[in-house]
């Protein structure tokens, strides 16, 4: 396993921000094996940090512990009554994955198609989008205990699932490393155009009774031209997460500001967007040193030249600071600081 272990090596490839630091150590991981011999060597006693496709994380330093990436590859299922259940390795990209249901007619995921990342990192992040989240489709996870040497599996009522939440990002934050994810996805189930951009770009494509690939393919052009590339604009997708606010507070921003962004979740909660927030404090498309806000959603900020990671960190903490000055709503990092 020493051989596996390389040192002093550049993370610039494996972050899409692209920031310029260093890992002590690094080993890929394309056996489930390695884990093993990991454990058994005494490796996880130290600092270590698993990254999937770096799409949602932030480097601000050199990171002094070993730098895990996870490259297990393969996708198979099963049909069982009314339902597919799709196994996928958590080194799997994320959208193959999602093009991999739609061709074989798996509705379920194409509402997030390309979101960035892997599929080992879906279930700790809740990813969603377009009115569907992770934990819609989720049904089981197969993960390393590195406390305790053991493959350990995971089902949808053990994840404590909620926005853009995981019991792997709160309870087992840094424990468990998801080698495997299942989706039970519904092979009846009904599409999902509720969002107004997609039900938008369906009308101007003349699309009346959509498919599961006019979704995703319309999801991933309305992303393309909200998002920047990675391989061009260093970038971590959405940088922050659209609050949710007791229905009182809503009520009091919008007699200041009554065309405010929001959506109900239910009777005593709302969702506010973040990018509309950001955007009435004048940041989008602004810079700020070698950072800053993309001119096409202020919620995603851009690696605009040459930045550091505490360059883009200082970015938004000026950002935070602005709209509670403005709104008194206190936005959240959605990316991971290192």
């Amino acid at each position: 396993m020493e051989s596996l272990i390389q040192e002093n090596v550049s993370l610039k490839p494996f972050n899409t921000f692209g920031i310029a630091v260093q890992a002590k150590q690094f080993v890929e991981i394309t056996k489930r094996e390695h884990l093993s011999q990991l454990f058994n060597e005494g490796l996880f006693k130290q600092d270590f940090l698993v990254l999937g496709g770096g799409s949602n994380i932030l480097f601000t330093q050199d990171y002094t512990g070993l730098l895990i990436k996870i490259n297990l590859k393969g996708i198979g299922y099963t049909i069982q009554q009314n339902h597919s259940f799709v196994t996928a390795q958590g080194g799997e990209v994320w959208n193959d994955l999602v093009w991999y249901c739609i061709d074989h007619q798996f509705p379920g995921l194409e509402n997030m198609a390309l979101i960035p990342g892997t599929v080992g990192a879906s279930p700790v992040q809740n990813i969603g989008a377009y009115g569907t989240e992770l934990m819609h489709v989720f049904y089981s996870c197969l993960a390393f205990d590195t406390t305790s040497g053991q493959f350990v599996t995971f089902y949808k009522d053990d994840c404590n699932f909620s926005y853009r939440e995981s019991i792997f990002k709160s309870k087992y934050k840094n424990r468990y490393i998801i080698i495997e994810v299942t989706y039970k996805l519904d092979l009846s189930a009904t599409i999902n155009t509720s969002y107004g951009a997609i039900e938008k770009e369906l009308s101007n494509r003349q699309i009346q009774h959509p498919t599961i690939k006019d979704i995703a393919e319309v999801v991933s052009y309305i992303r393309v031209e909200k998002l920047p590339d990675p391989s061009t604009v260093g970038n971590a997708g959405s940088f922050f997460k659209n609050p949710i606010v007791p229905k009182s507070t809503l009520q009091r921003l919008l007699i200041d500001f009554p065309e405010i962004v929001h959506y109900k979740i239910d009777e005593k909660s709302y969702k506010l967007a973040a990018g509309w927030l950001i955007e009435q404090c004048g940041w989008k498309g602004k810079k700020q040193g070698g950072a800053g806000v993309w001119h096409n959603q202020a919620l995603v900020l851009i690696n605009a030249n040459q930045a550091t990671g505490q360059e883009i960190f200082e970015l938004s903490s000026t950002i935070l600071n602005d709209v509670y000055s403005k709104f008194e709503i206190q936005l959240e990092r959605e990316v991971n600081i290192f």
